[in-house]
């Protein structure tokens, strides 16, 4: 099995939005926001290469939407997911499944795509893969809460389905396929899925939603995007814990500047222990 990062480009969301109900002069130390309060994430996905088999965990942002929609999210980067493929010599039709931790914009907007710029036909972006979802996250996504509505667009999601190319992942196995496990979580919105794959002796975990960077690891500092902060709270203590204890290397998709980390135990509860590339295991 071989891993590889898949940077998809930056964009900005607002930092008290971010870390919900506490102080900008506490996060504002690991995630310095800019004049207009907006601080920088990574849309960073994760491509694993494993037999036959090429998946990619989610697949950002991408770029249906119109200027007024990307205005509120200031885009930025050289990088993009057609040409990080590229870097590492692959192309959207070597992509064999595409698991998607949920159905918010800015993690699947980019598996479906115009065709020939052509904003009035779409077409799937990787046309020889399945597209992993469970069925109660679907449900949620395609009828949506007043509350996340605007996160859910229709354009990244029902053309799976149209396709034919839409899967439902079973959650008492909770397994795409041997070796490619996954937990789910219901804090920041139904029936999330993360990744959890043994690569190199470790356990690697693509942390998604449930941790987005290393500033949110102290249990209060949950998203106010989270619909169910108290069970996020819940999650991320039994998750960290966990974590520690086991030594899980936490893959990163929105911190802007780490890729991957641990964590460990201590007197004030869980907290940091090393930042560092995939690439170092």
């Amino acid at each position: 099995m071989n891993l590889h990062v898949i940077n998809t480009g930056f964009f900005k969301l607002d930092g008290g939005a971010m870390f919900g109900v506490v102080p900008k002069v506490l996060w504002s130390k690991t995630n310095p926001a800019d004049e207009n309060n907006l601080c920088t994430w990574a849309m960073r996905c994760l491509l694993v290469e494993d037999g036959n088999k090429l998946v990619l965990i989610d697949n950002g942002i991408g770029d249906k939407q119109d200027a007024k929609f990307f205005s509120h999210y200031y885009l930025h980067g050289n990088a993009s997911l057609e040409k990080s493929l590229h870097e590492k010599d692959f192309h959207f039709d070597d992509i064999t499944d595409n698991f998607l931790t949920h159905l918010h914009f800015d993690h699947c907007g980019g598996g479906v795509r115009y065709v020939n710029a052509d904003i009035h036909r779409l077409e799937m972006t990787f046309k020889n893969a399945n597209y992993w979802t469970n069925k109660d996250h679907w449900e949620w996504a395609i009828h949506p809460n007043v509350r996340e509505k605007a996160s859910f667009l229709k354009e990244n999601i029902l053309p799976m389905e149209e396709s034919g190319q839409l899967g439902f992942l079973d959650l008492e196995k909770k397994s795409l396929y041997p070796g490619f496990d996954f937990i789910t979580v219901d804090g920041h919105t139904d029936k999330q899925m993360l990744p959890k794959i043994q690569y190199k002796g470790h356990t690697i975990v693509f942390a998604a939603d449930l941790l987005p960077s290393v500033g949110h690891i102290p249990l209060p500092y949950v998203m106010g995007y989270d619909t169910r902060p108290l069970i996020t709270l819940e999650e991320k203590k039994s998750f960290l814990e966990e974590a520690a204890l086991n030594k899980y290397v936490l893959f990163l998709e929105h911190d802007p500047e780490n890729e991957c980390c641990t964590v460990k135990m201590t007197d004030k509860g869980v907290r940091l222990d090393q930042k560092f590339s995939l690439h170092e295991l």
